[in-house]
């Protein structure tokens, strides 16, 4: 079950039971799925210099998430997404790596309208290939969205050029939408940047489906 306390902050939940149960069930094929393909697990930090987002996804991405100074005044936030931190990593330490596979599981937060299918506190699930050695990457991450959103529903539709809405992206994207789930329809976005391309699932989103 979904609970819904008094004192709660607005757009958090609790889920226990059978939801919970049925959440895992669900992230657990989403991994087999991944890790059939090759991809392998990466834990990223929930708390991050806002820089980092600043600098990847562009300004105006300071307006939905929630920043806050530490004890020495450095401005810090919860991570409002994961693939900046993705692009940062290929940055740092695996330039010369070719086509590496990763896949995550992580709780975000971005300040914006609670709404059925859109929290505050939500969870991705994502893939990432960095360095790709070939473009052909992109119909395949298509490929294995598709499998993954197929778990749920095989009511779908693909658009494979869209403009995306962060900064980091060098071109067009493609998004995997579910039209009866209505305002909140979209339930993966992906595309390319400069380090890689992958794709990120609303993972609240797919249970709905």
């Amino acid at each position: 079950m979904e609970l819904k306390i008094a004192d709660q902050a607005r757009g958090t939940r609790i889920i226990s039971g059978a939801v919970a149960k049925s959440r895992r069930n669900l992230l657990n094929r989403l991994v087999d799925i991944a890790e059939s393909e090759g991809f392998e697990e990466i834990l990223l930090p929930s708390v991050e210099p806002s820089k980092v987002y600043v600098n990847k996804a562009g300004a105006d991405v300071l307006e939905q998430m929630y920043v806050f100074p530490d004890k020495k005044h450095r401005q810090l936030c919860l991570r409002p997404e994961c693939t900046a931190t993705i692009q940062l990593i290929a940055d740092k330490h695996f330039r010369r790596q070719r086509d590496l596979k990763l896949w995550y599981f992580e709780r975000c937060w971005r300040y914006e309208k609670p709404q059925k299918g859109r929290y505050r506190e939500f969870f991705q699930f994502g893939v990432e290939v960095l360095n790709p050695s070939s473009q052909d990457w992109y119909s395949k991450l298509i490929k294995i969205a598709e499998s993954m959103v197929s778990v749920k529903t095989n009511d779908y539709v693909i658009a494979d050029s869209v403009r995306r809405g962060l900064d980091y992206y060098t071109a067009d994207g493609f998004e995997i939408s579910v039209e009866r789930l209505g305002p909140q329809r979209q339930v993966v976005g992906g595309g390319a940047y400069r380090q890689g391309m992958g794709f990120a699932i609303g993972f609240d989103r797919l249970m709905l489906c």
